[in-house]
């Protein structure tokens, strides 16, 4: 009774608080009630820190008491069809259209299907350690939900922040590209409708008033319904195929295999710098697996629906970018709009209003994605307390989050209307790399660590390997960045292959999927780890600095606010629990 009480008391809070913004609807937690709460919850700083730390979140927890406090259940009306469509709406039509001019001018040239190749297998041994936590833990936190079960809530947090800044820079740099093709098609030069700021820093200076609004639009429709947002982009998706299909065919009739030579003028080094930025190409379909909670067979649904939308996108990818290079040489490709005006550069002017068109559905179609799977992850870390619940609040007649929506998109459009391209796809390859290596680290831990279960010797056994795997990766990527040898590669590569095998041989696996499981444990994994970490070497050390400022941020906040809300939070469930229990 006492816990259909509290479900009605809350329930009616969230009802009376969905439109105010009190202290108590930001910072309702213990620690927060007073000034002296405060100065007691910071001097327990190191104590909680510690219980956060070797704390982690139950399965039933994430699919039971998180969707609790959303009041109401998600439909479960997805099949893998709709996973599928959904997938390539989310990733075809952002880094294609934005990335491939730039990498292959600037780094790989022709070699750029070679990065995309690189780029693809690294995406999908990713997908393979995504897909097995969605069918196990089909919850709407995705990645955040699954590393709060097997790494714990500090690690979970850091990786939170860095999800939200992904889907953040990622919608800003696809609303700025945005503004370029729409430039195109109303036949203009790509920078013709941005404003240009003399006294403002370079790659600050070209103001953006086109992507705010298209952000705005995406935020409206976003708000206003999650079935009507479904049906868009399943349209949308089907138009962009035809698009795709129509540059590729009408590509190659004005192909020239001279424009293929030379092939990697940049050398191997340049391919790989590309793949690094390239990734971003593959953002969006983590934002798939936030859908396992309303998948109708996630066991069926989400491998076919993920793993399915991968391989098409990649094969996409690789052919859309033989074509650019075979109708143009590399050097002649035009950063901001490469489709459109190579069509141009063969006589086909008309085509590029095609491509545009296109190209901006596609683009459209992300950002739409982007809002629906941001919003999703907000939520489900603000149901948790790391950060305010007010931004859980779901509305009440639209069913949809909307003050986590227009926060998320409130931030994406503001750094789109300063930010250049290059800049935002750097930094956000850097969030998404760290994200997956993560993912793949929790997958090795679901696998071969049960508490209470592994014994401490292979426990033991199994942290030795993951110490040696990440850091021969990291050795690897460092490496390959500061030197032109290759006896420090052999070395490190070896330690990672050695540490791998160990872990296979040596230590016993302690829980087996229930239906669907990752193939070839731990090689997989391993393999997502050193490849993401190898890739995070070829990224620019502006990027880094960046990375670092905003984990700097992040972990200020931790200790300051979201470690002792978070506390706060888990204390009372288990108090409640506790009553419960007692009442019984």
């Amino acid at each position: 009774m006492g816990q259909s009480n509290g479900d009605v008391g809350g329930g009616e809070g969230i009802r009376r608080r969905s439109c105010s913004c009190s202290k108590e609807d930001f910072l309702p937690e213990e620690s927060f009630k007073s000034w002296g709460n405060y100065t007691k919850a910071l001097k327990a700083t190191p104590a909680r820190l510690l219980d956060r730390l070797t704390a982690r979140s139950g399965e039933h927890t994430e699919l039971v008491e998180m969707k609790a406090r959303s009041q109401h259940e998600m439909k479960k009306s997805l099949t893998w069809w709709d996973l599928m469509w959904f997938g390539i709406g989310a990733v075809i039509g952002a880094g294609i259209f934005v990335l491939t001019g730039l990498e292959t001018k600037k780094h790989a040239g022709p070699a750029v299907v070679l990065s995309y190749v690189v780029s693809g297998v690294s995406a999908m041994l990713s997908v393979f350690c995504y897909t097995e936590f969605a069918v196990e833990i089909p919850a709407a936190g995705g990645s955040f939900a699954y590393l709060r079960v097997e790494l714990g809530d500090f690690v979970a947090f850091i990786a939170a922040g860095n999800i939200l800044l992904e889907y953040v820079i990622g919608g800003a740099a696809v609303a700025r590209s945005w503004t370029s093709y729409f430039a195109t098609l109303c036949n203009h030069h790509p920078n013709d409708f941005r404003i240009h700021v003399s006294s403002f820093p370079d790659d600050y200076n070209q103001l953006d008033p086109i992507a705010i609004v298209v952000i705005i639009a995406i935020c409206t429709l976003a708000v206003a319904s999650t079935k009507g947002s479904s049906r868009f982009n399943y349209i949308a998706s089907i138009f962009h195929v035809a698009i795709i299909l129509f540059i590729v065919i009408a590509g190659l009739t004005k192909a020239n295999p001279k424009n293929f030579t030379p092939f990697a003028p940049y050398g191997p080094r340049g391919i790989f710098v590309a793949s690094a930025v390239l990734f971003f190409a593959y953002v969006g379909f983590d934002a798939v697996s936030t859908m396992a909670e309303e998948t109708k067979n996630p066991a069926k649904d989400i491998p076919i629906g993920l793993v399915g939308s991968m391989v098409i996108t990649t094969l996409a990818y690789c052919i859309l970018a033989v074509t650019l290079c075979l109708m143009q040489p590399y050097q002649q490709i035009d950063e901001d709009a490469p489709f459109s005006v190579a069509f141009e550069a063969v006589g086909w002017g008309w085509a590029k209003y095609i491509v545009a068109a296109g190209a901006i559905k596609g683009m459209t179609t992300v950002l739409l994605v982007n809002a629906v799977g941001q919003a999703r992850y907000l939520t489900h870390i603000a149901r948790t307390h790391m950060i305010s619940p007010w931004f859980a609040k779901v509305h009440e007649r639209t069913g949809t989050p909307v003050n986590a929506t227009a926060t998320m998109l409130a931030a994406t459009a503001i750094i789109a209307f300063f930010t250049s391209l290059g800049i935002l796809s750097n930094l956000l390859s850097i969030s998404t790399l760290f994200i997956f290596m993560l993912v793949a680290v929790g997958l090795i831990v679901r696998r071969y660590y049960v508490s209470g279960e592994t014994t401490p010797s292979d426990r033991n056994k199994l942290v030795i390997c993951i110490v040696l795997i990440l850091g021969s990766s990291i050795a690897t990527a460092v490496y390959w960045g500061s030197s032109d040898g290759w006896i420090g590669l052999v070395v490190s590569n070896s330690i990672w292959f050695l540490s791998t095998l160990a872990l296979w041989l040596g230590v016993p696996q302690a829980k087996k999927p229930r239906v669907w499981g990752v193939p070839l444990v731990p090689w997989v994994p391993s393999l997502s780890i050193a490849i993401n970490l190898f890739l995070l070497g070829s990224i620019d050390k502006a990027s880094f600095e960046r990375f670092g400022i905003w984990t700097g941020i992040l972990l200020v906040y931790y200790f300051l606010i979201g470690l002792h809300a978070s506390y706060d939070s888990v204390m009372e469930s288990k108090t409640v629990a506790g009553e419960v229990n007692s009442s019984v």
